[in-house]
């Protein structure tokens, strides 16, 4: 079995236990004999928010922070200590609030081969878009609070509660951050490539590979402070990695694959790491007037997208950025390496092996 597989085999696994367990939390919020949470029973639209979350919570993902938080337990513990289901519930219930709210801020009809949260209100209320929107951010709102929520009210010690709801609390934070960013960037000349990773950092890496980490090991009974710059280090380099590969996949996957149609990046006008390389490169001008046609361009069809594909492939973007993330997973998997001395051998190879699964994958 190659390295990437015993990845996948080992994320796969994951995922299939977080799946089952994530759908019993759903259940167990609005169960008529006495959900969990107080509300839902008194109207129709609180519940039909928590139906469209749990539909899209459970409509798929790579689930790779669910993977890294169980790995990081792993790492000093064997098993499944407590707090970490709901340590993953947590983050996944973070992560289903940004596909929200990103989906409100996109216009994205779509999101996992379905209406997106939006859309579909947008689909029950079409002579009310004013309502549909409405609903749509607080449905992303209440799956925000969920996500502390799970942590604080299900049981766990006091401080490992606390501890991990201020992990919690300031991801969400950054993250908020990281969407402002995301905003600034398309604003204005082509961003520089410092700014591309600050936006990286604060959206996609600190919630998607640096806090479950931490999750991880707090759950295992590990204080993740006395790892912080190693951490970090590993996280920068996974999720950089991660999100060279999401823009490659943007333009150059299949759509089959992603669910989805191709060229959202360009038709939003998002100056993406694939996007600003092909921005920055020696265009002639018939090249240079399709592509700042086509960048922004909601209703840009799918001949120009495949055009302007053509175009990124004649100058070598798709390698370029390949090669890139390539690096960036070299550097993660070396970095995890180094934990040898220190940590469960199992963990550490999954960590190892994680950055180049991440740089092979098709959706």
């Amino acid at each position: 079995m190659n390295r990437i597989t015993a990845a996948r085999r080992r994320a796969a696994e994951h995922r299939r236990r977080f799946d089952a367990r994530f759908a019993a939390y759903f259940d167990g919020l609005t169960d008529p004999a006495g959900g969990a949470l107080d509300g839902p029973q008194h109207g129709r639209f609180p519940a039909r928010a928590l139906e469209l979350l749990r539909d899209l919570s459970l409509r798929g993902g790579k689930r790779l922070r669910v993977c890294v938080l169980n790995e990081a337990a792993g790492l000093v513990a064997e098993g499944s200590p407590p707090g970490l289901a709901e340590a993953a519930i947590s983050i996944e219930l973070l992560q289903t609030h940004g596909l929200v709210h990103d989906d409100i801020i996109d216009g994205s009809a779509v999101r996992r081969g379905a209406p997106s949260v939006p859309q579909a209100y947008l689909d029950e209320y079409p002579d009310r878009p004013g309502t549909a929107l409405g609903l749509a951010v607080l449905a992303g709102d209440l799956a925000a609070f969920l996500a502390l929520r799970v942590l604080l009210t299900t049981g766990l010690p006091a401080g490992s509660a606390a501890a991990m709801a201020a992990e919690v609390s300031d991801v969400g934070a950054s993250t908020v951050v990281g969407q402002f960013l995301d905003l600034e960037r398309d604003f204005g000349p082509v961003p520089d490539l410092e700014f591309l990773d600050a936006v990286t950092e604060f959206k996609t890496t600190r919630y998607s590979v640096l806090t479950p980490l931490r999750l991880g090991l707090l759950a295992a009974g590990a204080d993740p402070a006395r790892y912080d710059g190693e951490l970090r280090r590993y996280a920068t380099a996974l999720g950089t990695a991660n999100m060279l590969r999401d823009d490659w996949l943007d333009l150059f996957g299949d759509p089959g694959a992603a669910g989805k149609s191709l060229g959202s990046d360009l038709r939003s006008g998002r100056r993406s790491y694939v996007l600003r390389a092909l921005l920055n490169a020696d265009l002639d001008g018939a090249e240079r007037r399709l592509l700042d046609g086509a960048l922004g361009d909601p209703w840009c069809a799918e001949a120009t997208v495949d055009r302007v594909r053509a175009i990124a492939r004649r100058h070598g973007v798709d390698h370029s950025v390949t090669a890139e993330a390539e690096r960036h997973a070299r550097e993660a998997a070396a970095l995890a390496g180094s934990w040898h001395t220190r940590w469960r051998a199992d963990a550490v190879t999954f960590f190892e092996q994680l950055p180049a699964w991440t740089v092979a994958r098709d959706h």
